[in-house]
């Protein structure tokens, strides 16, 4: 204990000398407006206190002060700028990204599978990974992993279906990540899983281990981002070496298989095999090649299962919406005799607004973050201000969960209305709907997340009703543990058969 106690008091007095002579007052000193400091924890506190909702201290953030362009606010100890005006974002995002291409990210030394994937790199890196993996996700090879994401939700829409009345209660969240994960297995690792009949297996036990953003380890993630030297030197992970063993022993046996028996698959993993020996390209090495996989499943594992949460939580609280978007895709079936094709899906308008409304209200990620790489002059915050010169290495927040709930740009924002995309393009490609980001570092698998929810609720509402039970909570309110972002007590919904399904009678015939 004593020696604990002596390595604490280190830490917190590094920390404190470092906010304080560094960091502390640094907006004040440049007369930048911003939102009142607490020592260490910044404007992090009630979050890490467990007093607020991670999405809701982005929204108190938000409306400090709804007049100004932006303004400060400390992240633990680091003064960051909120970006709140749409002009200044679009620049940022788009037209001045040169000078702000990269992210904060990971420290590649200390944890390779984070910090060396497409998330965490920079520059040219970035630039060469981009570019290797944009194939994987054109038009066609979504073609080409539709059917494999077919076969995936059709067992689990199946397994739900047939579950008997003392078991249809069920975590929803829980449920998906199951199907995201056979999804990212197969497309991603050429891996064949059922989840659902076998949730034991590893890729899913480890997966959810790599991805668990509750209690403790939300703590450790702000410390690796706020100290990444220091978390170094004290040997500070947030994965756990067996986790990410097991994600390098999955592609370095995947490949050795492929290798072995000529096996080719459209998928992730086989782009980054087929540039091995290319003249005048630069092969990755198997800690890169793990690192673009694995990024995948970490970014698709748990987002793309949160999107089809709270479209299964609007659906069933919402059944004059779950009752137009069903006849749509029964006039769908009906219109296709029963064969569901890729184009098919895609055309089926209300579904794609009901999507699209689901990520207006809760976007992947609540906020963007971008660092600048070189001088850039921010216009006056408000009529009056001074304008302020950024240097390398100062930092921006976009709150997207926020601008989404923005009064100014949607009527009634907080109301669940998909009709508001029907027939509708000003909102897509615009800084004021940003689900995916905007620019040149936009989620490269966002057609893919896309297609992986529309097929999903295409088989599950064809087949079952969804309906609120006494554990979903409603109104929404979300919970104050971790990063997680869901809410306070869970997915809970209701499953059932729908009774005589259009999908089973058009198969049969």
């Amino acid at each position: 204990m004593e020696y604990w106690s002596i390595l604490l008091s280190i830490v917190i007095g590094v920390i404190s000398i470092h906010y304080l002579f560094k960091n502390f007052n640094f907006f004040k000193r440049h007369g930048v407006i911003h939102m009142p400091v607490v020592p260490i924890l910044g404007s992090m506190t009630p979050f890490i206190f467990r007093q607020m909702a991670f999405t809701d201290l982005i929204m108190r953030m938000y409306n400090f002060n709804p007049n100004a362009k932006y303004y400060g606010f400390y992240a633990t100890i680091t003064p960051t700028f909120l970006l709140r005006d749409p002009e200044l974002i679009k620049s940022v995002l788009v037209k001045d990204f040169e000078t702000f291409p990269n992210r904060h990210g990971f420290n590649s030394s200390a944890e390779p599978l984070l910090g060396k994937n497409l998330f965490s790199l920079r520059g040219e890196k970035w630039r060469n990974v981009r570019t290797l993996l944009s194939p994987s996700f054109t038009l066609s090879k979504m073609k080409m992993m539709f059917s494999l994401m077919s076969d995936c939700a059709v067992e689990f829409a199946e397994f739900l279906s047939t579950l008997s009345a003392d078991r249809s209660e069920i975590d929803m969240k829980d449920a998906f990540t199951k199907y995201t994960n056979d999804v990212i297995a197969t497309c991603a690792y050429g891996i064949k899983i059922n989840t659902m009949k076998d949730p034991t297996n590893k890729f899913y036990v480890y997966g959810k281990e790599a991805i668990n953003f509750t209690g403790f380890r939300s703590l450790k993630f702000f410390f690796l981002r706020s100290f990444p030297t220091l978390s170094q030197i004290l040997n500070i992970k947030f994965l756990n070496d067996h986790v990410a063993n097991f994600f390098k022993d999955t592609i370095m046996t995947t490949i050795a298989t492929r290798d072995a028996d000529h096996i080719t698959r459209p998928d992730m993993l086989q782009l980054m095999m087929d540039i091995r020996g290319k003249e005048g390209r630069r092969q990755l090495d198997i800690d890169e090649m793990t690192a673009q996989a694995f990024i995948f499943f970490f970014g698709g594992f748990d987002t793309s299962s949160t999107a089809m949460s709270f479209a299964a939580h609007e659906i069933a609280v919402n059944p004059e919406v779950q009752k137009k978007l069903q006849q749509e895709i029964d006039k769908g079936l009906e219109e296709s005799n029963g064969e569901v094709t890729y184009e098919a899906i895609n055309r089926l308008e209300y579904l794609d607004a009901v999507i699209s409304e689901v990520l207006r209200l809760y976007p992947p990620v609540p906020f963007l973050e971008r660092k600048c790489e070189g001088s850039y002059e921010l216009p006056p915050t408000l009529p009056g201000e001074k304008s302020f010169t950024m240097k390398k290495d100062m930092l921006f927040w976009i709150p997207v969960f926020a601008i989404h709930r923005d009064e100014k740009y949607y009527d009634n924002p907080e109301k669940f209305y998909p009709e508001r995309f029907l027939n509708n393009r000003t909102y897509h490609n615009s800084s004021c709907y940003i689900p995916f980001g905007l620019g040149p570092r936009m989620c490269i698998a966002n057609r893919f997340a896309l297609l992986e929810i529309k097929v999903l609720l295409f088989h599950l509402l064809a087949r079952c009703e969804l309906k609120p039970c006494a554990k979903t909570t409603y109104p929404m309110k979300f919970s104050k543990k971790g990063l997680v972002f869901k809410p306070e007590n869970g997915f809970w919904l209701n499953i059932q058969r729908r009774t005589n399904p259009m999908i089973d009678s058009k198969v049969d015939s």
